[in-house]
């Protein structure tokens, strides 16, 4: 191999690299903050997770990059363990699609994909044309770059050293280090695995080398997240354990299964394209593996809690945040009408939470005094609960119900939905305070005004927990007025809020936040309303018992 073929194949490295970056910022640039917000507003559904974290995985060509970002959210508690597991899955599967793209063999059009790639990012000025021509010139200079590594490695088909060396290879273990080191060394198992495709097109290492090959390569993958984890919280850390442990789980099943079945002829046999041979493999062996260990997803983060213990300092800096729920026990539902008394409960827990929240929020306005740290904490809580909450109602909805039952199951899980957007909407007015960028500046203005609607709002959650079915109180249409005053007050307040900006006693900015102040505190209104109108239909109530009991048993928060 001369000095020329060596330049060629560095070149065509290069140029392949830096095409995949090219193209993974294009389409991560066309696809905006979208990517972010779903993984941050992702549910409990495994299968939905694992989907999510295939397609976000498939834009951005880079399981290391959504596997990073997986990493900063469990580190900053938008996440749980148990939802990374699926969206590591999914990163696994959604990674392959690199290899698929190279099978395609589309190096004679390369140039012309290129060309149209820059001329979008060159003579438009749109910002989506932009992006749109980044992902093609990437993609052209992708293809150029294998095309380029390809035929530079063409001479080694006639060296004895290499050929030697790739027979060594054949050893499945050292097969498996070489694709792990390597792609840990470039910290991209896409790359990894279209270099390998660029040595089978050459004919410079066989299918039944390159199996174990990519069994290495989905492990050294994991590097860039243990990298990114570092400097992260334990929790973070356990996330890369989870990631490490499925592709190590997955080699060591396919490491069987390949000595068992004739695994290398069925690939063959689909295809005699050696590129398409390899992608097939990577793509067979991560939607397998994912299929097999989907029911031991929350096994591999508990897998990872005992490889890396909880410390008692962790516990105690989540007290009160991800503890167990206090009246559901989410492994073990009973009978029907246990599981509707512990939802009606935990509901009450849950609403105590967001009523202090929203009280302590509208508080820190007023009177410009309020602990942003505790608010947020019981958010998390909030939050933490209505995601419990949604696992326990998938498994209480394979319990046979009557129509009733049924019926009040469903109410109860709208009030949960309920109540979570009124802790949303105290977050909303906790970001107008005086701790942040966009509080009130003349915040005096409105003290009485917003003082007044406080009154009104912890009026109405009295009566919604002193609400009895069974009794003659009149709580429900004193909530009815309650509601029908705030919105009529926000509305005159409004107003008076305008006035005083045409008066120049507030500016335009106070008078912008007020209103979404008011509308937050209206939307409150309406959440309340939305409860007792289910716990009206449906006959069931939100009492201070558990509301009392929860305060006992919840000290932290």
């Amino acid at each position: 191999m001369t000095f020329e073929n060596i330049l060629a194949l560095l070149g065509g490295l290069a140029l392949f690299l830096y095409g995949m970056h090219m193209m993974s910022d294009g389409l991560e640039a066309a696809a905006g903050d979208r990517m972010k917000t779903i993984l941050e507003k992702l549910t409990s559904n495994r299968f939905l997770g694992i989907l999510v974290g295939a397609l976000i995985t498939a834009v951005i060509q880079s399981s290391s990059a959504t596997t990073v970002m997986v990493v900063g959210f469990v580190n900053s508690q938008l996440m749980t363990l148990n939802q990374a597991v699926w969206i590591i899955m999914g990163a696994n599967i959604g990674t392959t699609i690199t290899g698929q793209l190279i099978a395609l063999d589309a190096s004679k059009i390369a140039p012309l994909v290129a060309i149209i790639g820059v001329v979008f990012v060159t003579f438009f000025k749109n910002k989506k044309l932009n992006a749109i021509g980044e992902i093609m010139a990437g993609l052209g200079i992708l293809f150029i770059g294998m095309d380029m590594m390809k035929n530079a490695m063409v001479p080694l088909q006639s060296s004895e050293a290499f050929i030697s060396a790739m027979t060594t290879i054949k050893n499945p273990l050292l097969a498996i280090l070489l694709g792990a080191g390597f792609t840990a060394l470039i910290q991209s198992s896409s790359a990894s695995v279209g270099i390998l495709q660029a040595l089978a097109l050459s004919g410079l290492v066989g299918l039944d080398t390159s199996i174990y090959i990519i069994f290495g390569q989905n492990i050294g993958t994991c590097i860039t997240a243990v990298l990114a984890s570092l400097g992260a919280n334990r929790n973070a850390k356990r996330t890369t354990i989870i990631h490490l442990s499925f592709n190590i789980i997955g080699t060591a099943i396919f490491f069987i299964v390949v000595h068992l079945i004739p695994f290398v002829g069925w690939m063959e046999a689909i295809t005699s394209n050696p590129a398409a041979q390899i992608a097939n493999a990577h793509t067979i062996f991560n939607i397998a593996t994912t299929l097999l260990l989907i029911p031991f997803g929350n096994k591999l983060a508990k897998l990872a809690q005992i490889i890396m213990p909880i410390k008692p300092e962790e516990i105690e800096e989540n007290k009160g945040y991800n503890i167990p729920l206090t009246f559901v026990d989410t492994d073990n539902i009973g009978t029907v009408t246990i599981a509707v008394s512990s939802l009606r409960k935990e509901a009450v827990a849950m609403l105590q939470l967001a009523q202090q929240n929203l009280s302590d929020s509208i508080k820190g306005i007023t009177t410009k005094e309020c602990d942003a740290e505790k608010i947020n904490k019981r958010e998390k809580r909030i939050d933490y609960i209505n995601y419990e909450i949604t696992n326990y109602m998938t498994k209480v909805s394979s319990l046979h119900m009557s129509e009733k039952e049924s019926t009040t199951v469903n109410a109860l899980f709208k009030c949960f939905a309920d109540i979570e957007r009124i802790g949303d909407h105290a977050i909303n007015i906790l970001q107008y305070t005086k701790h942040n960028e966009l509080s009130l500046d003349d915040s005096h203005m409105v003290t009485e005004e917003l003082t007044t609607l406080h009154d009104l709002l912890m009026k109405s959650f009295s009566l919604l927990f002193a609400y009895d079915f069974d009794s003659d109180n009149d709580c429900y249409e004193k909530i009815e007025r309650i509601e029908d005053r705030i919105d009529e007050l926000t509305e005159n307040y409004r107003q008076l809020q305008i006035n005083r900006m045409k008066d120049k006693s507030v500016d335009a900015k106070d008078c912008v936040i007020y209103s979404e102040i008011l509308t937050d505190i209206e939307r409150v209104s309406d959440h309340i309303m939305n409860i007792i109108q289910e716990c009206r239909r449906c006959s069931f109530t939100l009492t201070e018992d558990a509301f009392n009991e929860n305060i006992q048993l919840n000290p932290a928060i």
